[in-house]
């Protein structure tokens, strides 16, 4: 039976916040739990409606050490019965989807002022509602608008609306952030991640080519 052991209450409490975001953005997500060997720490990451990951990292260990399990279960788990040793819910990792993106090869681009990426995602938000798509969702010419280039460390990265979509639904974004605060701007040469104080999202910087047979 799997096995998710967090000794500290602060820890579960960041845990839920992030499950109860990711259910409440699509109600049938699937949380991916990957331990960081050695470390004592969990990496929770869920797909969004936007295409974007995202992941927050709590302290914890998972066994097995890699395991997707039904948001709404594990959100029950951790609300409900609680403690130091919890049953995540039952294997889902047929559900998963998406692919991760490496542990290793980031290097940092740029930081935006998170005041900044505040403003251009509430006005982005306000365009959506104004142009919401037949499933409920803003069109992908929407969220395919490229918002912020940065450079740096030899990459030129392109941020994609969706990605700060991501960042506000999943409740990353601080309020009323002070001038110091910054959303930190990372890439490999496939990969973009954003990094805020409460969590990251990450996508990918280019899709993938189809296969042909």
């Amino acid at each position: 039976m799997p096995e998710l052991r967090m000794p500290e209450a602060v820890e579960r409490d960041d845990l839920g916040a992030f499950v109860a975001r990711a259910v409440r953005l699509d109600e049938q997500a699937v949380i991916r739990l990957r331990a960081r060997a050695g470390t004592g720490r969990i990496d929770a990451w869920s797909a969004t409606p936007f295409e974007v990951l995202c992941t927050r990292s709590v302290g914890g260990e998972v066994d097995p050490a890699d395991l997707s399990v039904s948001g709404s279960e594990l959100l029950a788990t951790l609300t409900v019965a609680g403690g130091v040793s919890m049953d995540p819910g039952a294997p889902r990792d047929l559900l998963w989807r998406s692919e991760l993106p490496p542990v290793e090869g980031w290097r940092r681009v740029d930081d935006l002022p998170a005041k900044l990426v505040g403003e251009v995602a509430e006005q982005g938000i306000g365009l959506a509602k104004d142009n919401v798509g037949p499933k409920g969702t803003p069109p992908a010419s929407l969220l395919d608008q490229e918002v912020f280039t940065v450079s740096g460390s030899g990459l030129e990265v392109k941020i994609p609306l969706r990605c700060l979509f991501a960042l506000s639904g999943m409740g990353f974004l601080v309020n009323s952030p002070s001038e110091s605060e910054v959303v930190r701007v990372s890439a490999t040469e496939s990969w973009l991640r954003l990094d805020s104080r409460f969590g990251a999202v990450a996508r990918r910087r280019h899709a993938l080519l189809p296969l042909l047979f």
